[in-house]
């Protein structure tokens, strides 16, 4: 059996060890929090007006269909190079208040949070803006961390980018299916015309598979994708007559 002494001076030992590890403290610990989150507000700032100006480089998407084996096709157009119809069509179809709200549609939101407490089917509530921020700045799915991000960077586009940017750079990063991101590559892959040359049919179709562009098609669409797409059509006309995409065409 070990002696006293022995055992003495193993704790002696692991005393001294013990020592010369300095654990942070709660203080330190916090003030490398505090830098942490300090940095990535700057960082994310930053290259929020930067893209303001520039087009976004690609997207997280863009890479996963890419690594998943699909070939990309993507060209970068300004927005007065994409058909009016077609801006009049994304917002007929996935956001009537684009031009009043500040990113997000707190009445859809209260909406989708009361059919989740009484069990009923989840709604999308996300707004373009929504949209943009997750396609341009995160990744596909759900989960806290990645909705607490979307909501920041909502924010920031919203207040760094005008309406225009915002829906300008929604429809060069949107997927519409078979690896076509924004309206340039989809108008020439689907219709084989330029996207400033898009009827408006052509756009309400567009639009109308935007929440499933890969079992939808615009350029073959079934009877669902065409009811879908004429319901549009009668609801572009709405967000004309009543200036619901001044923000955006309005010179």
């Amino acid at each position: 059996m070990p002696s006293k002494k022995s055992k003495r001076r193993k704790k002696s030992r692991f005393a001294r060890w013990r020592a010369k590890i300095r654990l942070p403290s709660f203080l330190t610990l916090f003030k490398w929090g505090v830098m942490a989150a300090l940095g990535f507000v700057i960082v994310s700032i930053f290259w929020v007006v930067a893209l303001r100006f520039v087009p976004a480089p690609g997207t997280t998407l863009m890479v996963m269909r890419s690594w998943s084996g699909e070939e990309i096709s993507r060209e970068w157009v300004r927005l007065e190079d994409i058909s009016p119809e077609l801006v009049r069509a994304v917002i007929a179809a996935e956001d009537t208040k684009f031009c009043t709200h500040r990113g997000f549609d707190v009445e859809q939101i209260r909406k989708a949070l009361d059919d989740a407490a009484e069990g009923k089917r989840l709604r999308g509530a996300s707004t373009i803006s929504q949209q943009t921020a997750k396609n341009v700045f995160l990744w596909p799915g759900r989960g806290f961390v990645r909705k607490g991000l979307e909501a920041w960077y909502t924010l920031l586009i919203e207040t760094f980018w005008p309406k225009s940017r915002i829906m300008e750079m929604y429809l060069n990063v949107a997927e519409w299916g078979d690896g076509y991101f924004g309206a340039e590559a989809a108008a020439h892959g689907r219709f084989g015309r330029d996207a400033a040359a898009l009827s408006p049919y052509q756009a309400s179709l567009l639009a109308a598979v935007l929440p499933n562009p890969h079992d939808w098609r615009a350029d073959n669409p079934g009877p669902y994708v065409r009811k879908r797409a004429g319901t549009l059509q009668a609801r572009m006309r709405v967000v004309a007559r009543d200036g619901l995409a001044d923000c955006v065409l309005a010179k």
